[in-house]
């Protein structure tokens, strides 16, 4: 597959999930230790969004409305050999395209290369949760985006 300078996959289509993607982003899921486990099924009944290359999903991202003005990322995942190549930015500006608010998010403290990808699209460290995560047992930080 080319790429294009900045590393993206050509041709990456980002479009609401449905069922038949819930394998492809398990198998993602799975394999991304520092994505939340939730169960898949439940993606559902969010804000489901997915990257597609080619036929394969290569990307997810779930998201939930709390209020008119915030919202919540509860889950943002990509295939290993798609990472850093602007999948999951792609599928950030997508979800929040035409919103205006407040946008948080909780990221295991030991997931550097998360908490600086979020940093570069303007989130702030907002606090910390102790213990928030299971397996391991670790920190959150909790992690708000403001978009005008």
């Amino acid at each position: 597959m080319n790429a294009d300078k900045r590393g993206e996959p050509p041709q990456l289509i980002i479009r609401q999930g449905g069922a038949g993607d819930l394998e492809a982003v398990a198998a993602i899921q799975m394999a991304s230790p520092g994505a939340a486990g939730w169960k898949v099924g439940d993606y559902l009944e969010q804000d489901f969004l997915v990257a597609v290359a080619g036929n394969r999903v290569v990307g997810f991202l779930v998201a939930r409305s709390v209020a008119e003005d915030e919202r919540e990322i509860l889950n943002l995942a990509v295939r290993s050999d798609f990472r850093r190549k602007g999948v999951a930015r792609r599928l950030f500006e997508r979800a929040m395209q035409n919103f205006s608010g407040s946008i948080f998010l909780e990221v295991r403290e030991s997931n550097g290369p998360a908490v600086e990808f979020y940093k570069s699209l303007g989130f702030k460290e907002l606090s910390r949760r102790a213990g928030y995560y299971d397996s391991p047992a670790e920190s959150a930080i909790v992690m708000k985006f403001h978009s005008c």
